[in-house]
């Protein structure tokens, strides 16, 4: 049920003048403000929240098709298992070749935007933009510390420059580090209400309320920015058209070399914000952003409706509901340093997640699918939904066949044949021996991106990786069905210190 509407406030509202500042701000404000960054979006256009995971075509097309599974499984199991494995097989070969093509792209020296040092530093103080900078945080007092050092390295005018610290009213302590720490000096502390859902997309939508900046920003607490990055942004969108609703930064991490987890994850990373976000920004295709570093127009988010509050990767939807809305987005080569998960539980509770959103999203934005089509174009929809429906789908399909293959190991390779006739095999065997060997030669690319040889075990021992995004998908589905809004905590401050010697710092606007 939609809450009701709390009266306008007498304090203006986004876009109707200038914000109030934190704390000078009336109850009824405040009041509208949470409703607002709650309830705003599924309000002002229903079919763009995840607030319902299925709306009732969804639900009941994909109950049809789990009662005809059976059925079919019941009369026909062998025939019915040979068809499923060849749709399975064909989702592989789809996604896989695309995947190269989105790469192929991304390694063409246009790709991404370059603003130079002596472009950035070249920009008058009076002719920048004035930026908002959000950084929601949430349990985290270990790196308040590391918020404080990330704002002043920045080279940005002061008085352009407003960074919220977006806290829950109830996270003691943290709210206690903030203010042990010192940060009122940089940094302006930001409550947010008490509210469900407790999601990071509520409470940005929330200080997007209080933001001053015609260009908004998202950083982690723990992020480390170069210093020279809202300059190339600035003068990204200088250099650009209006259609230009968003400038991706890329992330990197700084702490690859911790354990194996952290290579793997620093490899992905290589090559998802080097190669194919780059890759799909040149074939005009929706480009799921990046949690943190995206540096929006404020005139935009209040034109889509900023964040969804119930989409657990709020950031993608943000990316896909830009291109429907005929905006686009660039990337640029400014890098932002994080820390990478080294616990492997903590690393699947944030793995599932974000598998999670990305169905939540695809849900959300084929609602109306010949609408999502005409928006896009042919070939963007299904790019969008190999990418976003595809990839966790085929992380959970990869245990069923990979128990297909044990069993064959063991000894049953007549039952198992019997599903795989040639038309079905010798496709399959392309996606196990080229499949396997071009990730291979991706991540390796990847390493080099990150300049860092000792990256080449995690690219090698790579399969072990696609075991834990297996499970981590396997997890995402079945949360989806039972709880779709459910944000899992990712903690933070696990990297000890372990900080690659190459990373002390945030890199230039170069290859880092």
């Amino acid at each position: 049920m939609t809450a009701p509407e709390p009266p306008r406030p007498t304090s203006p509202a986004p876009g109707s003048g200038t914000p109030p500042a934190p704390g000078s701000e009336t109850a009824e404000f405040r009041e509208y403000a949470l409703h607002d960054a709650v309830h705003g979006l599924r309000e002002r256009d229903p079919d763009a929240s995840a607030s319902v995971a299925f709306v009732p075509w969804q639900r009941n097309l994909l109950i049809a098709q789990v009662v005809v599974f059976l059925f079919f499984l019941f009369v026909t199991p062998l025939g019915t298992l040979t068809v499923v494995t060849g749709i399975c097989t064909i989702a592989y070969v789809l996604t896989l070749g695309d995947r190269l093509v989105i790469f192929r792209k991304g390694l063409a020296a246009d790709a991404i935007i370059r603003v130079g040092d002596d472009e950035a530093r070249a920009i008058p103080d009076e002719d920048l933009p004035a930026y908002t900078v959000l950084v929601p945080a949430y349990h985290e007092p270990e790196v308040i510390g590391q918020l404080i050092n990330s704002v002043a390295a920045l080279d940005y005018p002061r008085d352009k420059l407003q960074v919220l610290l977006l806290l829950e009213e109830d996270d003691d302590v943290t709210i206690e580090a903030a203010a042990a720490a010192g940060v009122h000096g940089s940094v302006t502390v930001l409550l947010v209400p008490e509210s469900q859902p407790r999601t990071k997309p509520k409470a940005c939508n929330y200080g997007l309320h209080f933001a001053t900046g015609d260009i908004i920003t998202i950083y982690d607490a723990e992020d480390l920015p170069e210093p020279l990055q809202l300059r190339r942004v600035a003068a990204t969108f200088a250099r650009l058209d209006d259609r230009v609703a968003c400038v991706q930064a890329k992330l990197a991490y700084r702490n690859g070399l911790q354990n194996l987890l952290t290579g793997w994850f620093t490899v992905e990373y290589g090559v998802w914000f080097s190669y194919l976000l780059p890759g799909l920004m040149r074939l005009k295709a929706p480009i799921p952003l990046g949690g943190t570093s995206n540096h929006l127009r404020k005139v935009v988010l209040d034109d889509i409706g900023a964040w969804d509050p119930f989409n657990v990767t709020e950031d993608s939807d943000l990316g896909v509901r830009i291109a429907a809305n005929g905006y686009t987005t660039a990337v640029l080569e400014s890098t932002t340093l994080e820390e990478a998960n080294s616990d492997p539980i903590n690393w699947i509770r944030q793995r599932s997640r974000w598998y999670k959103g990305y169905l939540q999203t695809w849900l959300v934005h084929t609602r109306h699918p010949a609408r999502l089509w005409r928006q896009i174009g042919a070939w963007p929809f299904v790019r969008f939904t190999l990418l976003l429906a595809g990839t966790p789908l085929i992380a959970c399909l990869n245990m069923v066949f990979w128990f297909i293959t044990i069993a064959w190991i063991l000894g049953q390779p007549i039952a198992i044949g019997s599903i795989f006739p040639p038309t079905i095999y010798y496709p399959a065997l392309v996606c196990l021996v080229f499949g396997n060997a071009a990730t291979i030669y991706m991540n390796l690319v990847g390493a080099r991106e990150t300049g860092t040889p000792r990256l080449l075990l995690p690219c090698l021992l790579v399969p072990i990786y696609w075991l834990l995004m297996s499970i981590a998908a396997i997890k995402g589905v079945w949360q989806l069905l039972f709880r779709p809004s459910y944000w899992e905590k990712t903690f933070h401050g696990l990297d000890s210190g372990a900080v690659d010697d190459h990373d002390t710092h945030a890199p230039t606007g170069g290859t880092p």
